[in-house]
């Protein structure tokens, strides 16, 4: 063994679930050392955690990945995340061309775009059609029943796709290629008015992704409508918007507000600087449904009655907190921490504890926390989403 190996073995420590105060002990059986290196605070929670609180977290690694000519697709629901019950979401990629084919779902879909540049079309039920790119950034919204289509562009995509149902999947939809197939060919000639030799290459299932060429430009795509344009956007630029600043990062929020087209799911990206922190807070609308863009983090959520858990995110993780549990969100890397959290909402709401706390007598706060005047000053009536404190670190256990 050379030196640099002799130094990396060294370097490497097997982790143990033994906490700082010396509870646990050695774990000498089967094991996965590289998924206990990943969830530190779920191999060895901290000493506050407690009771039984339902598994809030799942990897799009761990999905079942939907490969196609033309791109890729794999999603999270309830069936792989049971606790997850009011959004599903759906990571898809595809490729300069590729194509997710003509179709509209019982559900609305609200869209987040991760990389790349795709174009997207609909039409709503009164003729009015929508047609657009989206670069990195960007929403889209389309309410239920609208039928639309995705294509990636020169440099291609890749999206995050989200769903106002849990149970909801991508590979169970209404799609115009399934449409023609189980359609008999003369009832097909009798709607367009063409000879039923016209469908004799029609696809003989559903298509669902499939490859094309590249688009020409927005203009040279353009279709005119007799009836015009939709009168809400279906797309929303998030990153044009300017965030809230304040000490430890920063915060956009979209909703039905300032996306009027988006009734059913609201968001907040969410920027976490090293040594900052998501507040302490809750929400008094929904279930809050969690996608991890970049760096690492750590979540413990506070069900009541004693319980609490603590989990480990990273890019690619999904997390999830009932409606009205309290949690925070700390970032435990050493660059900025970014995710979206969402709900199914006409409104993002989320009560801050610290703003709580300040608006109420001081006196009772007091009073019922044994806390004195140095939490007592330190409380602000003005919201801060994320926080950060200098001198602060990420303890260790």
């Amino acid at each position: 063994m050379d030196s640099s190996a002799k130094n990396n073995s060294a370097a490497f420590k097997v982790p143990q679930p033994i906490r700082s105060d010396g509870a646990g002990g050695v774990d000498k059986g089967p094991r996965d050392v590289m998924r206990d290196l990943e969830n530190p605070d779920m191999f060895v929670p901290p000493v506050t955690d407690n009771g039984l609180v339902p598994n809030l977290k799942f990897s799009f690694s761990d999905a079942h990945m939907q490969l196609n000519y033309g791109g890729w697709s794999r999603e999270v629901t309830e069936r792989e995340l049971p606790i997850a019950t009011t959004l599903a979401a759906v990571n898809m990629s595809l490729t300069p061309g590729g194509v997710r084919e003509l179709h509209w779902h019982q559900q609305a879909e609200w869209s987040y775009m991760l990389l790349g540049h795709a174009r997207i079309t609909a039409v709503d039920q009164n003729g009015r059609n929508f047609i657009a790119d989206i670069g990195p950034g960007d929403l889209w919204y389309f309410p239920p029943g609208i039928p639309h289509s995705i294509q990636g562009l020169e440099d291609g995509c890749e999206f995050l796709l989200v769903f106002d149902d849990g149970s909801f999947s991508d590979l169970n939809t209404l799609s115009i290629s399934d449409w023609f197939a189980h359609t008999p060919k003369e009832v097909l000639s009798a709607n367009f008015g063409v000879p039923q030799e016209a469908f004799n290459a029609i696809p003989a299932d559903q298509v669902y992704i499939y490859q094309d060429q590249v688009p020409g430009t927005l203009q040279s795509q353009q279709v005119h409508s007799p009836y015009g344009e939709i009168p809400l956007s279906f797309k929303h630029e998030l990153l044009a918007q300017p965030p809230l600043k304040t000490p430890g990062g920063s915060v956009r929020i979209v909703d039905s507000s300032n996306f009027p087209i988006s009734k059913t799911i609201a968001a907040a990206l969410v920027e976490i600087e090293p040594g900052g922190m998501r507040e302490l807070h809750w929400h008094p609308n929904n279930d809050e449904w969690q996608y991890y863009l970049t760096g690492e983090g750590r979540m413990t959520v506070f069900a009541g009655n004693g319980a609490a858990r603590t989990f480990n995110y990273r890019a690619g993780d999904v997390g999830y907190v009932p409606f009205a549990f309290g949690h925070y969100i700390q970032n435990t890397g050493k660059d900025s921490l970014w995710f979206l959290e969402m709900f199914k909402s006409d409104r993002f709401e989320d009560v801050s504890l610290t703003q709580w706390m300040a608006l109420t007598p001081s006196q009772l706060v007091a009073s019922n926390l044994k806390v004195g005047p140095e939490v007592l000053d330190a409380l602000r009536t003005v919201k801060w989403p994320v926080v950060r404190f200098s001198g602060y670190e990420y303890p260790g256990k």
